[in-house]
């Protein structure tokens, strides 16, 4: 059984994906997929310039510490670390609207989690790949 991340982008220097949670769905697909037609063409140009390592400005990139970070957009916020296995990858958490300038705790936890479960859902599919494939 062959598992590929859902891609978002592909850029020059980084490529873009949805993290998994525990349950194998991608919460930040859910939650970008929720986004009007608008917010949507503005969410996506930030994964445009991630993709391409246009992260230097402070109001569109947030450093969250411990290797978490976020995208923004006026109220839009997506958490997103740098895939420690996938040399290139940066993984998207999940999605939420913000009213203040700093990032709720709780949120900050569920990044990490989902995060965590990420790497746990790869390791067990790439075990599991590994044993079914076919060798030419």
């Amino acid at each position: 059984m062959s598992v590929e991340r859902k891609i978002v982008h592909r850029g020059t220097r980084f490529t873009t994906a949805f993290a998994r949670d525990c349950t194998g769905s991608c919460p930040a697909e859910v939650f970008f997929d929720a986004l009007s037609i608008s917010d949507k063409a503005k969410v996506a140009t930030l994964f445009k310039m991630l993709g391409e390592g246009q992260t230097s400005n402070p109001t569109k990139f947030g450093d969250l510490g411990n290797g978490l970070f976020e995208l923004k957009s006026f109220q839009i916020r997506i958490p997103y670390a740098y895939s420690p296995r996938e040399r290139g990858v940066v993984l998207l958490t999940h999605g939420f609207m913000e009213m203040k300038d700093k990032t709720p705790p709780t949120e900050i936890d569920r990044a990490k989690r989902i995060l965590q479960d990420d790497e746990n859902f790869n390791k067990v599919y790439r075990i599991t790949d590994s044993k079914k494939r076919k060798r030419p």
